[in-house]
């Protein structure tokens, strides 16, 4: 697994404990925003848009920020914020997300972790219909990159336009769960 821990580590039955407790101390350092849909011209992108490395890699250019090796990636779609205002279903609908093809990109960049704002990263509908959420079996077990969904972005989005800085200490301590996966967060920019 990522964040300086092999996955020998972690088995079947959970992350050993010694595992579980160095990685929740992992949960701190450089956050960078890329607010995608601003980059694209538009207040939310569209259901079915794909986002692909290029885009990632440009946004951060225009932003003039760099992804870095152990950087948690925080993107904004936009997608939260237009279901927040038209009422209705949020999870399990289409939505906007990274495509399949940035599973290079991710273990490429290196990054610790990646968080968005909407209810599953990836593209949906996916691109493919033989498997769902394609891009969840590659970055997950084989890469190991820690995630973070459903994050309200608009705040620190229209923070980081304002002064022109994408770049945060971010701050994200899960809950104490031994021998656990996944947990609710309480995550934090401090700019």
């Amino acid at each position: 697994m990522w964040n300086g821990y092999e996955a020998t580590l972690v088995t079947s039955n959970g992350a050993e404990k010694n595992a579980m407790h160095k990685m929740r101390d992992r949960m701190v350092g450089r956050g960078i925003l890329l607010d995608i849909a601003r980059w694209a011209g538009v207040d939310s992108l569209d259901d079915g848009t794909a986002i692909d490395a290029e885009d990632l890699d440009q946004c951060a250019k225009d932003q003039k920020v760099e992804i870095r090796r152990g950087d948690f990636v925080i993107y904004r779609t936009g997608h939260m914020e237009r279901c927040l205002t038209a009422g209705g279903g949020y999870a399990g609908v289409d939505a906007p997300g990274v495509s399949f093809h940035t599973c290079e990109w991710m273990k490429d960049t290196e990054i610790a972790g990646l968080c968005v704002d909407t209810w599953g990263y990836e593209v949906i509908p996916n691109e493919t219909d033989v498997v769902f959420q394609p891009w969840h079996w590659i970055v997950i077990p084989m890469i190991g990159i820690t995630m973070g969904e459903i994050f309200y972005l608009k705040d620190l989005a229209n923070d980081c336009a304002k002064d022109g800085v994408y770049e945060f200490m971010f701050v994200a301590p899960p809950l104490p769960i031994t021998c656990a996966v996944g947990s609710p967060i309480n995550p934090q920019a401090i700019k």
